[in-house]
Protein backbone atom coordinates (compact mmCIF):
# COMPACT_ATOMS: atom_id res chain seq x y z
CA UNK A 1 0.00 0.00 0.00
CA UNK A 2 1.05 3.34 -0.75
CA UNK A 3 1.09 6.06 2.03
CA UNK A 4 2.82 9.30 3.36
CA UNK A 5 4.89 8.70 6.21
CA UNK A 6 5.71 11.72 9.26
CA UNK A 7 7.97 10.99 11.35
CA UNK A 8 8.77 12.87 15.23
CA UNK A 9 11.81 13.64 16.56
CA UNK A 10 13.60 12.36 19.17
CA UNK A 11 17.32 12.14 18.43
CA UNK A 12 18.88 8.72 18.67
CA UNK A 13 15.76 7.06 20.08
CA UNK A 14 14.98 7.22 16.10
CA UNK A 15 16.35 3.64 15.99
CA UNK A 16 12.59 2.83 17.31
CA UNK A 17 11.33 4.37 13.67
CA UNK A 18 13.49 2.33 11.93
CA UNK A 19 11.92 -0.95 13.41
CA UNK A 20 8.20 0.57 12.77
CA UNK A 21 9.56 0.96 9.33
CA UNK A 22 11.39 -2.55 8.46
CA UNK A 23 7.88 -4.32 9.84
CA UNK A 24 5.19 -1.71 7.90
CA UNK A 25 7.74 -2.26 4.73
CA UNK A 26 7.56 -6.33 5.51
CA UNK A 27 3.04 -5.81 5.21
CA UNK A 28 3.76 -4.26 1.51
CA UNK A 29 3.60 -0.62 2.48
CA UNK A 30 5.61 1.96 0.41
CA UNK A 31 6.71 5.76 0.72
CA UNK A 32 5.09 8.44 -1.64
CA UNK A 33 6.25 11.48 0.43
CA UNK A 34 7.84 11.97 3.76
CA UNK A 35 8.31 14.55 6.67
CA UNK A 36 10.00 14.95 9.59
CA UNK A 37 11.78 16.95 12.64
CA UNK A 38 14.91 16.67 13.83
CA UNK A 39 15.51 12.71 13.53
CA UNK A 40 12.61 12.73 11.92
CA UNK A 41 13.77 14.85 9.22
CA UNK A 42 16.88 12.35 9.05
CA UNK A 43 15.05 9.27 8.29
CA UNK A 44 12.23 10.96 5.69
CA UNK A 45 15.43 12.22 4.00
CA UNK A 46 16.92 9.18 3.39
CA UNK A 47 14.00 6.93 2.70
CA UNK A 48 13.04 9.60 0.11
CA UNK A 49 16.36 9.02 -1.34
CA UNK A 50 15.79 5.52 -1.67
CA UNK A 51 16.78 3.62 1.73
CA UNK A 52 14.47 1.00 2.73
CA UNK A 53 14.11 0.05 6.04
CA UNK A 54 16.56 -2.71 5.90
CA UNK A 55 19.36 -0.46 5.34
CA UNK A 56 18.35 2.10 7.53
CA UNK A 57 18.52 -0.37 10.47
CA UNK A 58 22.05 -1.14 9.50
CA UNK A 59 23.00 1.95 9.47
CA UNK A 60 21.54 3.38 12.67
CA UNK A 61 22.90 0.56 14.73
CA UNK A 62 26.28 0.41 13.46
CA UNK A 63 26.94 4.19 13.09
CA UNK A 64 28.83 5.89 16.18
CA UNK A 65 26.65 8.69 17.62
CA UNK A 66 29.63 10.11 19.72
CA UNK A 67 31.06 11.08 16.85
CA UNK A 68 28.40 13.76 16.56
CA UNK A 69 29.83 15.32 19.25
CA UNK A 70 32.66 17.03 16.91
CA UNK A 71 35.11 18.96 18.92
CA UNK A 72 37.12 22.12 17.05
CA UNK A 73 37.98 25.56 18.08
CA UNK A 74 36.62 26.49 21.23
CA UNK A 75 35.08 23.58 22.54
CA UNK A 76 38.33 21.62 22.03
CA UNK A 77 40.07 23.28 25.12
CA UNK A 78 39.91 20.80 28.59
CA UNK A 79 37.27 21.90 31.15
CA UNK A 80 36.43 25.32 29.97
CA UNK A 81 35.33 24.43 26.14
CA UNK A 82 32.24 23.30 26.84
CA UNK A 83 30.47 26.37 28.78
CA UNK A 84 32.56 28.69 26.59
CA UNK A 85 31.01 27.65 23.37
CA UNK A 86 27.51 27.67 24.60
CA UNK A 87 28.31 31.64 25.74
CA UNK A 88 30.20 32.44 22.48
CA UNK A 89 28.71 30.28 20.10
CA UNK A 90 25.46 29.31 21.20
CA UNK A 91 26.21 25.37 21.55
CA UNK A 92 28.62 22.85 22.53
CA UNK A 93 29.47 21.58 19.36
CA UNK A 94 29.35 22.90 15.66
CA UNK A 95 27.18 20.10 14.11
CA UNK A 96 29.37 19.91 11.01
CA UNK A 97 29.95 16.16 11.36
CA UNK A 98 26.28 15.39 11.31
CA UNK A 99 25.96 16.95 7.86
CA UNK A 100 28.91 15.03 6.27
CA UNK A 101 27.75 11.99 7.37
CA UNK A 102 24.21 13.16 6.44
CA UNK A 103 25.73 14.35 2.95
CA UNK A 104 27.57 11.19 2.45
CA UNK A 105 24.65 8.62 2.98
CA UNK A 106 22.49 10.70 0.41
CA UNK A 107 25.97 10.88 -2.30
CA UNK A 108 25.19 7.38 -1.92
CA UNK A 109 21.90 7.45 -3.62
CA UNK A 110 22.74 9.93 -6.00
CA UNK A 111 20.31 12.74 -3.91
CA UNK A 112 22.07 16.22 -3.33
CA UNK A 113 19.53 18.90 -3.21
CA UNK A 114 15.82 18.92 -3.53
CA UNK A 115 15.44 18.62 -6.93
CA UNK A 116 16.97 15.03 -6.80
CA UNK A 117 13.67 14.06 -5.07
CA UNK A 118 10.90 16.48 -6.10
CA UNK A 119 8.51 15.37 -9.29
CA UNK A 120 7.12 18.47 -11.22
CA UNK A 121 8.65 20.77 -9.11
CA UNK A 122 7.07 19.40 -5.83
CA UNK A 123 9.44 18.08 -2.97
CA UNK A 124 8.39 14.45 -1.94
CA UNK A 125 10.44 14.96 1.02
CA UNK A 126 9.35 18.05 3.68
CA UNK A 127 11.69 18.98 6.85
CA UNK A 128 10.57 20.89 9.74
CA UNK A 129 13.14 23.80 11.05
CA UNK A 130 12.47 26.85 13.76
CA UNK A 131 13.67 30.50 12.90
CA UNK A 132 14.15 31.62 16.19
CA UNK A 133 14.64 35.08 15.21
CA UNK A 134 11.38 35.03 13.38
CA UNK A 135 9.94 33.25 15.98
CA UNK A 136 8.00 31.02 13.90
CA UNK A 137 8.10 26.95 12.08
CA UNK A 138 9.32 26.97 8.50
CA UNK A 139 8.81 23.90 6.24
CA UNK A 140 11.83 23.29 3.92
CA UNK A 141 12.14 23.58 1.12
CA UNK A 142 8.92 25.08 0.78
CA UNK A 143 9.63 28.38 2.71
CA UNK A 144 12.83 29.35 1.16
CA UNK A 145 12.22 31.68 -1.12
CA UNK A 146 11.40 33.83 2.00
CA UNK A 147 14.89 33.70 2.61
CA UNK A 148 15.89 34.83 -0.93
CA UNK A 149 16.89 31.32 -1.37
CA UNK A 150 15.66 28.91 -4.59
CA UNK A 151 14.55 25.66 -2.84
CA UNK A 152 15.00 23.36 -5.36
CA UNK A 153 18.51 23.97 -5.69
CA UNK A 154 19.20 24.07 -2.10
CA UNK A 155 21.25 21.25 -0.44
CA UNK A 156 18.73 18.42 1.49
CA UNK A 157 21.68 17.69 4.06
CA UNK A 158 22.23 21.61 4.93
CA UNK A 159 17.97 20.87 5.40
CA UNK A 160 18.47 18.09 7.99
CA UNK A 161 21.12 20.09 9.84
CA UNK A 162 19.24 22.67 10.53
CA UNK A 163 16.04 20.63 11.73
CA UNK A 164 18.45 18.06 14.01
CA UNK A 165 20.02 21.80 15.73
CA UNK A 166 19.33 20.64 19.06
CA UNK A 167 19.17 24.04 20.90
CA UNK A 168 22.47 24.55 23.11
CA UNK A 169 23.74 21.28 21.88
CA UNK A 170 24.94 22.16 18.10
CA UNK A 171 25.28 25.55 16.54
CA UNK A 172 22.23 27.16 14.93
CA UNK A 173 22.42 27.30 11.14
CA UNK A 174 22.54 31.32 10.14
CA UNK A 175 20.49 32.61 7.02
CA UNK A 176 21.67 36.34 5.80
CA UNK A 177 18.60 37.89 3.95
CA UNK A 178 17.52 41.39 3.61
CA UNK A 179 19.75 42.40 6.55
CA UNK A 180 18.27 40.33 8.77
CA UNK A 181 19.83 37.18 9.78
CA UNK A 182 17.89 34.03 11.30
CA UNK A 183 19.04 31.17 13.17
CA UNK A 184 17.59 27.99 12.78
CA UNK A 185 17.51 25.03 15.17
CA UNK A 186 16.20 21.83 15.57
CA UNK A 187 12.10 21.63 14.10
CA UNK A 188 11.44 20.27 17.58
CA UNK A 189 11.29 23.98 19.21
CA UNK A 190 8.32 24.77 17.08
CA UNK A 191 6.47 21.50 15.75
CA UNK A 192 7.79 17.94 16.88
CA UNK A 193 5.60 15.99 15.04
CA UNK A 194 3.82 17.04 11.87
CA UNK A 195 0.90 14.85 11.42
CA UNK A 196 -1.26 17.02 9.33
CA UNK A 197 1.45 18.50 6.88
CA UNK A 198 0.32 16.30 3.56
CA UNK A 199 -3.94 17.09 4.75
CA UNK A 200 -5.66 18.39 2.18
CA UNK A 201 -9.24 19.03 1.99
CA UNK A 202 -11.41 16.03 1.10
CA UNK A 203 -10.62 12.54 1.47
CA UNK A 204 -7.12 11.66 0.57
CA UNK A 205 -6.20 8.49 -1.93
CA UNK A 206 -3.77 7.11 0.46
CA UNK A 207 -3.29 7.28 3.59
CA UNK A 208 -0.43 9.32 6.32
CA UNK A 209 0.67 7.32 8.74
CA UNK A 210 2.79 8.89 11.89
CA UNK A 211 5.75 7.79 13.82
CA UNK A 212 6.09 8.96 17.20
CA UNK A 213 7.11 8.05 20.35
CA UNK A 214 5.60 7.41 23.91
CA UNK A 215 5.08 10.62 25.99
CA UNK A 216 6.66 10.39 29.08
CA UNK A 217 5.78 12.67 32.62
CA UNK A 218 9.01 14.24 34.12
CA UNK A 219 8.89 16.23 37.19
CA UNK A 220 11.97 17.40 37.23
CA UNK A 221 15.29 18.30 35.07
CA UNK A 222 16.53 15.66 32.61
CA UNK A 223 16.98 12.78 34.55
CA UNK A 224 17.13 14.92 37.80
CA UNK A 225 20.01 17.19 36.35
CA UNK A 226 19.87 20.28 37.85
CA UNK A 227 22.96 22.02 36.20
CA UNK A 228 22.61 25.23 34.17
CA UNK A 229 22.91 23.08 30.92
CA UNK A 230 20.46 20.47 31.60
CA UNK A 231 18.13 23.28 32.26
CA UNK A 232 18.51 24.92 29.27
CA UNK A 233 17.84 21.57 27.48
CA UNK A 234 14.99 20.86 29.24
CA UNK A 235 13.47 24.63 28.34
CA UNK A 236 13.82 23.56 24.56
CA UNK A 237 12.20 20.66 25.46
CA UNK A 238 9.19 22.17 27.17
CA UNK A 239 8.66 24.30 24.41
CA UNK A 240 8.85 21.37 21.67
CA UNK A 241 6.45 19.23 23.85
CA UNK A 242 4.21 21.81 24.04
CA UNK A 243 3.77 21.90 20.36
CA UNK A 244 2.27 18.20 20.18
CA UNK A 245 -1.02 18.42 20.59
CA UNK A 246 -1.73 17.73 17.53
CA UNK A 247 -1.69 13.72 18.40
CA UNK A 248 -4.09 14.22 21.08
CA UNK A 249 -7.10 14.47 18.19
CA UNK A 250 -8.72 11.15 17.90
CA UNK A 251 -8.18 11.57 14.01
CA UNK A 252 -4.44 11.64 14.58
CA UNK A 253 -4.25 9.50 17.57
CA UNK A 254 -5.93 6.46 14.78
CA UNK A 255 -3.04 7.22 12.63
CA UNK A 256 0.11 7.19 14.90
CA UNK A 257 2.74 4.26 15.66
CA UNK A 258 3.24 4.84 19.10
CA UNK A 259 6.52 3.95 20.12
CA UNK A 260 8.14 3.41 23.98
CA UNK A 261 11.59 4.97 24.28
CA UNK A 262 13.25 2.60 26.67
CA UNK A 263 14.33 5.04 28.94
CA UNK A 264 16.77 6.31 26.13
CA UNK A 265 17.28 10.55 25.71
CA UNK A 266 17.19 12.62 22.81
CA UNK A 267 21.18 13.11 22.88
CA UNK A 268 22.01 9.84 24.40
CA UNK A 269 24.27 9.14 21.78
CA UNK A 270 26.66 6.84 23.62
CA UNK A 271 23.48 4.21 23.72
CA UNK A 272 25.00 0.96 23.34
CA UNK A 273 24.18 -1.89 20.88
CA UNK A 274 22.01 -3.48 23.31
CA UNK A 275 19.90 -0.36 24.07
CA UNK A 276 19.65 0.40 20.24
CA UNK A 277 18.34 -2.91 19.68
CA UNK A 278 15.78 -2.81 21.82
CA UNK A 279 14.62 0.56 20.87
CA UNK A 280 14.48 -1.18 17.19
CA UNK A 281 12.43 -4.27 18.55
CA UNK A 282 10.14 -1.73 20.26
CA UNK A 283 9.46 0.02 16.98
CA UNK A 284 8.75 -2.99 15.19
CA UNK A 285 6.38 -4.62 17.92
CA UNK A 286 4.54 -1.13 18.29
CA UNK A 287 3.60 -1.24 14.17
CA UNK A 288 2.78 -5.00 14.43
CA UNK A 289 0.43 -4.16 16.85
CA UNK A 290 -0.54 -0.78 15.36
CA UNK A 291 -1.76 -2.68 12.20
CA UNK A 292 -4.14 -5.35 13.78
CA UNK A 293 -6.18 -2.97 14.15
CA UNK A 294 -6.17 -0.69 11.13
CA UNK A 295 -7.57 -0.75 8.12
CA UNK A 296 -7.47 1.75 5.10
CA UNK A 297 -12.16 1.70 5.26
CA UNK A 298 -11.91 3.19 8.74
CA UNK A 299 -8.76 5.52 8.05
CA UNK A 300 -11.51 6.95 4.94
CA UNK A 301 -14.37 6.71 7.47
CA UNK A 302 -12.43 9.51 9.72
CA UNK A 303 -12.34 12.22 7.17
CA UNK A 304 -15.93 11.61 6.04
CA UNK A 305 -17.18 11.94 9.48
Amino acid sequence: MIADAVFEGGGVRGIGHVGALSYMESCGFSWARTAGSSVGALIAALIAAGYTARELKTIMIETNFNKFRDRNGINSLPLIGKPLSVLLENAMYSGDYVEAWVKELLGRKGVVSFSDISENGESRLKIIASDITRRRMIVLPDDLPEYGIEPMSFPVAKAVRMSISIPFYFKPVRIKYKELASFIVDGCVCCSYPITIFDVPGVPKWPTIGFKFQSKNTSFTASGRTDALSVLFDIADTMAHGQTIEHTLERNKARSIVIPTAGVETTDFDISKEKSHLLYKYGYRSAMEFLKDWNFDDYISRFRS
